[in-house]
C-alpha cells in the first residue's frame, strides 16, 4: 500500500539511490511512450563542458558500448514519455546505462533467454501505440531521426532486447530474496516512532456477483467460429493476424495472441492443463474458462517454458438472460436487507464470482494481495461505486461490463473502514512485511552490483571518469 511519508535511518542514501535507478530502469523497459506533437523536436544535449563533443565511445561494460549519444537518446525517451529531464545530470543518465548494460551483460552470461519472436511481439506493440500518439509510422520513423521504417524497427527491435534482458535479470536477482516473520519484526523494530511511515484511509469492500446464463446455442456459435478459425489456420492463414482482429483478450490481442509461460504463470487452470498438453506447432480445440472460450497455438517448447499464441472470444447475452440475472440479484438485495441473511453468507452461497465467493465476497486488491484498498488509489470505477455508501449500506443491483465485454451484476457493500494512521505492526504487516522485503530486495541488488562490477570488463573513458557515480564503475 503506497505510504505519504516514511523515513528509515537503515536505508542508507547508497540503496536509496539503487532502488531509484531499479524503479527508474523498470519504468524505462515496461511503460509506453506517450508523444505528443509538441516534444517532436529533439532534445538538446547537455553539456557537461564548452565545447563541442564529438560523439564515440564514453564507456565499454562486457560486450556492450555506450556511445555519447546514447545518453542524448535516454534524455529523448524520458521527455517523449512526459518526465522531467531538468534535474538529471550525464553522469547520473550514464550510471543509469551502465546499470542496464552490466543487466543484461549478465543476464546472457546466466543464459537468461530472450527470443526474437517475443521481441517481436513487443516491438510490434510498440509501434503501433506510438503510431496511434502520433499519426504514421513515418512520424514515428521521424521522431527518432531514422532514414527508413527498417532502420527505425532494427534500431528499437536492439533496444527492446536489451530491456527485457535487463528486466529479467533485475526479476531473477529479487526472486531470489525471501524474507521471515521474524526479519519483518526486526525491521518495524528499526524504524524510530517518530519516523513511522503514515498509512492513508481506506476500506474493505465486499461484493455479490450474478452473471447471466448464456444459453447453449450461443456457446455453440462460439466454438464453431473457433474451430473455422483453427482450419483457416491450418490451411495456411496466419493465427496472430486472426488474434489481432478477433481475440477479445486485452492482453495479448494487439500482440497477436503472444503468451510466455511456465507451470508457475498465474494463469487459469484450465488455460494451463490445455497449453501444457500440446505439442509444439498443435492448436487446441475449442475450450472454455470463466472468461470464454479459446484456441491455443503453441509455438515453441523451451524446457519448462512455453511460448504460445491464443485467441479469446466470448458468447452473446440475450436481453432475456441479462432481466433473469438483475432479477436473481435484486432478490438477493431484499434477502440481506430484510436481515433473512447476511451479505457475507449470500456471497458464499449465491455469488458466481469464484474468487471471492469463499471469502464472503470481500475483495482482494490486486496490487497488494491485501484485502484493503487505499482511498487515494481505488480504481477510480471501484470508487465511484462505494464512496457515496454508508456502513453496512447495499447499493442497488449494478450492471458491470469488464475488459473482454462480459456482462453482470453486482451488489457492493463496505466491509470496513480503516482511517488515515501511522503504522501499527499487528494491524499493518502485510504493508510492513512487503516494506521490509523492499529493502532486503534493495540490499541485494547492491550486494549484487559490488560483485558483478568487480568480475566484468569495464571501461570509463574521458571526462566521465571524474563522475561521482553510485557505484564503483571507475573500480578506484
Amino acid at each position: 500500500m503506497p505510504l505519504k511519508k516514511i523515513q528509515m535511518k537503515s536505508v542508507n542514501n547508497r540503496i536509496a539511490l539503487i532502488f531509484f535507478l531499479l524503479l527508474f530502469s523498470s519504468t524505462i523497459a515496461s511503460s509506453q511512450e506517450i508523444i505528443k506533437d509538441s516534444v517532436i523536436a529533439p532534445v538538446k544535449k547537455t553539456q557537461t563542458s564548452q565545447r563541442q563533443k564529438i560523439d564515440g565511445i564514453v564507456a565499454t561494460v562486457g560486450d556492450y558500448i555506450i556511445l555519447d549519444s546514447d545518453i542524448d537518446k535516454s534524455y529523448l525517451e524520458i521527455s517523449s514519455q512526459g518526465g522531467s529531464i531538468k534535474d538529471i545530470t550525464r553522469c547520473q543518465m550514464l550510471g543509469k546505462l551502465l546499470e542496464d548494460k552490466l543487466y543484461a551483460h549478465q543476464a546472457i552470461q546466466d543464459s537468461i533467454k530472450v527470443t526474437d519472436s517475443e521481441v517481436k511481439g513487443m516491438l510490434e506493440d510498440r509501434v503501433s501505440y506510438m503510431v496511434g500518439q502520433i499519426g504514421s509510422i513515418e512520424k514515428v520513423v521521424n521522431y527518432y531521426n531514422k532514414s527508413s521504417e527498417e532502420e527505425f524497427r532494427s534500431y528499437f527491435f536492439d533496444i527492446l532486447k536489451e530491456q527485457k534482458l535487463t528486466s529479467e535479470m533485475q526479476k531473477k536477482i529479487i526472486g531470489e530474496v525471501e524474507i521471515t516473520p521474524e526479519e519483518v519484526r526486526n525491521f518495524f523494530k528499526t524504524i524510530p516512532k517518530d519516523e513511522l511511515p503514515l498509512f492513508g484511509a481506506e476500506m474493505e469492500v465486499a461484493q455479490i456477483v450474478v452473471t447471466p446464463k448464456v444459453s447453449d446455442e450461443e456457446k455453440q456459435k462460439v466454438i464453431d467460429k473457433l474451430n473455422q478459425f483453427k482450419k483457416e489456420i491450418q490451411e495456411g492463414s496466419s493465427f496472430a493476424t486472426k488474434a489481432v482482429l478477433y481475440s477479445k483478450d486485452p492482453g495479448s490481442s494487439s500482440n497477436g495472441g503472444y503468451y510466455k509461460m511456465n507451470r508457475k504463470t498465474p494463469f487459469v487452470k484450465e488455460f494451463k492443463d490445455v497449453a501444457f498438453s500440446l505439442q509444439e506447432g498443435e492448436i487446441s480445440a475449442p475450450f472454455e474458462t470463466d472468461f470464454g472460450f479459446h484456441i491455443i497455438y503453441v509455438e515453441k517448447i523451451r524446457g519448462q517454458e512455453i511460448e504460445l499464441r491464443h485467441i479469446l472470444l466470448t458468447s452473446s447475452v440475450t436481453e432475456d438472460a441479462l432481466n433473469e440475472a438483475k432479477e436473481k440479484i435484486t432478490l438477493i438485495r431484499n434477502k440481506i436487507v430484510n436481515k433473512e441473511i447476511t451479505f457475507a453468507n449470500a456471497a458464499r452461497t449465491e455469488s458466481d464470482q469464484k474468487e471471492t465467493r469463499a471469502n464472503g465476497g470481500v475483495l482482494i486488491n490486486p496490487k497488494t494481495q491485501d484485502t484493503r484498498f487505499e482511498l487515494t488509489k481505488m480504481d477510480p470505477s471501484l470508487y465511484g461505486q462505494v464512496s457515496n455508501l454508508k456502513d453496512d449500506a447495499i447499493s442497488q443491483p449494478i450492471l458491470d461490463t469488464d475488459e473482454n465485454g462480459k456482462k453482470s451484476f453486482k451488489l457492493i457493500t463496505v466491509a470496513n473502514r480503516i482511517n488515515e494512521h501511522t503504522a501499527d505492526y499487528a494491524t499493518d504487516y502485510i504493508k510492513i512485511k512487503e516494506l521490509a522485503l523492499k529493502e532486503k530486495q534493495i540490499k541485494a541488488i547492491g550486494k549484487w552490483f559490488d560483485e558483478k562490477i568487480k568480475e566484468t570488463y569495464i571501461k570509463i573513458l574521458g571526462e566521465y571518469r571524474e563522475c561521482d557515480f553510485t557505484n564503483n564503475w571507475v573500480k578506484k
